[in-house]
C-alpha cells in the first residue's frame, strides 16, 4: 500500500481531521445548482504535491475534492463505511478483503491506482549478501502487510516459511532453522524509523517517501508485474450503495490524466506501475480473495 514528505498543499482542497469540514464547504452529496459537489477522500499521503495537480483537475468538472489524511491505516475503512467519508484511497485489495471479511462490511472498488513493489531498504548494507546471519529485520505488523513482507522475505532468499508462503502466512510460519533472519514485527508507520538499529526493514511506499529512502538503499523488492502482486493493486474505495456514483467515476478518471500520472510518478518514485482495471475486474478479484479468506 502508499502508503509521505512533510509538504504544504498548495491548492484549497484541505487535510481534514476525520469528520470535520472546512469552513463554508457543501455538505457531502449532490450540491445545489451552480454549486460545485464536495467529495471527501481519505488517504496516507494527503502533504504529496500530485493531489494539487488531481483537486485541481477535479476543480474544472464541478467537484471539490477534500483530503481527510491518515497515519494509521486502520482508520479509514471505519471512516468511509461511517459516512465521514466518500471515498478513500490507501489500500489494495488483499486489505480491503480482509477488512471486509474481518467486519462484515460490503467496501467496494471503483478504480484502480497503481502496483508498488514492496521493498526491503536498508541503510546498514548494499546488497542481500551483506546481511549477516541473524539478522534482524522489521516488518510491518498488520496481517495484510505482515503476510506480504514475509513472502517477499522468502522470494530474497532470507527465510523460509513452512506453509509455503500465503496470503495469511504470520510470523509463526517461518522455520527458524532454514532462515537466516529474525524479523520484528511493528507498526507500519514505524518501520523505517527502525531502519538504523536493524539490518533491513519491509517498509510501504508512502511511508519510504515520508522518511526520504532512497531507491539506492533498496536491497530487494516483489516482481509488481507477476500475477501474485495483483491483490495489491491499490484502489479507490465507496460504500457499496455508492459504487456506481458517475462523480466518483470522473474522479478515477482524473487521477488517470498524464499529468496528474506524471506528478505522482515524480512525488512517489519509479517504482509504481499504474493500472486502470476496470471496477468491474477489481470487484470479481476481491469477491474472489474474500472466498478464499472465509475457506480459512
Amino acid at each position: 500500500m502508499r502508503l509521505l514528505r512533510v509538504l504544504s498543499l498548495l491548492v484549497p482542497a484541505a487535510v481534514l481531521a476525520v469528520g470535520c469540514a472546512a469552513p463554508g464547504s457543501a455538505p457531502s452529496g449532490d450540491a445545489a445548482d451552480g454549486e460545485s459537489r464536495t467529495v471527501r477522500i481519505g488517504v496516507s499521503d494527503g502533504a504529496e504535491p500530485y493531489w494539487n495537480v488531481f483537486t485541481e483537475k477535479a476543480a474544472a468538472e464541478g467537484i471539490t475534492v477534500e483530503l481527510v489524511n491518515f497515519t494509521d491505516y486502520n482508520q479509514p475503512n471505519p471512516a468511509l463505511s461511517q459516512g465521514q467519508l466518500d471515498l478513500n484511497q490507501f489500500q489494495h485489495l488483499q486489505y480491503l478483503a480482509n477488512y471486509n471479511v474481518q467486519n462484515d462490511d460490503t467496501l467496494t472498488p471503483i478504480g484502480a491506482t497503481a502496483v508498488y513493489p514492496l521493498p526491503l531498504y536498508s541503510t546498514r548494507h548494499t546488497d542481500l549478501a551483506q546481511i549477516p546471519d541473524g539478522g534482524q529485520i522489521v516488518i510491518p505488523n498488520d496481517a495484510v502487510n505482515q503476510a506480504r513482507a514475509l513472502n517477499v522475505l522468502q522470494s530474497a532468499g532470507l527465510l523460509t516459511l513452512t506453509d509455503g508462503g500465503t496470503t495469511t502466512s504470520t510470523p509463526a510460519d517461518i522455520d527458524q532453522t532454514a532462515s537466516r533472519v529474525t524479523v520484528s514485527p511493528v507498526d507500519a508507520a514505524q518501520t523505517a524509523a527502525n531502519l538504523p538499529s536493524a539490518d533491513g526493514a519491509i517498509v510501504n511506499n508512502n511511508y519510504a517517501t515520508a522518511a526520504n529512502l532512497t531507491e539506492e538503499q533498496v536491497l530487494y523488492q516483489e516482481d509488481p508485474d507477476s500475477d501474485a502482486a495483483k491483490p495489491y493493486i491499490n484502489l479507490f474505495v465507496a460504500r457499496a450503495d455508492q459504487a456506481a456514483d458517475p462523480d466518483f467515476a470522473t474522479l478515477v478518471r482524473i487521477y488517470h490524466d498524464q499529468e496528474v500520472l506524471d506528478a505522482a510518478r515524480q512525488d512517489l518514485g519509479e517504482g509504481g506501475v499504474f493500472r486502470d482495471n476496470t471496477p468491474e475486474d477489481l470487484q470479481q478479484t476481491l469477491a474472489d480473495i474474500e472466498q478464499q479468506l472465509r475457506a480459512g
